[in-house]
């Protein structure tokens, strides 16, 4: 599954939606968090970035566990695992993170939304949400860059 997409490892596709969904959704988030003016512009954003990057983080996981399979089966040189094994963990790491970043922008966009039931919440709920949504977004962000640095390294180190 996700192995090859056109003769390419799929992985090495689907890891470029990642580095721009996963900020994109960290900034929306935060934006619609602290600048309630422009919920209504945002909203719509939010919504659909905390459901489809989720879901393309999940693809690079699995997609990049596939990636491992074939290059442990090549007899890879053991350096260069062990530099996939540190890109794999900092790979699950930016997947959880962006699950639950994706969880607190549906919650606050549910806790902001107008309706009776968000109105009976305690208005403290949405300060609270932006809150960790704040932390989540900067944690999400930092394991999209080590992912993507222990990854090139595994790649490039030594070639260019």
């Amino acid at each position: 599954m996700f192995e090859k997409v056109a003769g390419l490892p799929g992985h090495v596709l689907v890891v470029h939606a990642v580095v721009v969904f996963v900020p994109l959704l960290a900034l929306l988030a935060v934006a619609y968090g602290v600048l309630p003016r422009w919920r209504d512009r945002l909203g719509w954003a939010v919504a659909a970035l905390a459901v489809v990057t989720p879901v393309v983080a999940w693809v690079a996981t699995e997609s990049g566990e596939a990636f491992e399979r074939v290059l442990r089966d090549g007899g890879y040189p053991p350096e260069i695992l062990s530099q996939v094994e540190t890109h794999a963990a900092y790979g699950d790491r930016l997947l959880w993170s962006t699950v639950a970043l994706a969880v607190v922008a549906i919650a606050l966009l549910l806790a902001t939304s107008g309706r009776a039931r968000a109105r009976a919440l305690p208005s403290w709920l949405p300060v609270v949400l932006t809150v960790v949504a704040v932390g989540l977004a900067v944690l999400a962000t930092v394991y999209v860059y080590l992912t993507g640095e222990t990854g090139a390294r595994a790649v490039w180190d030594g070639v260019v």
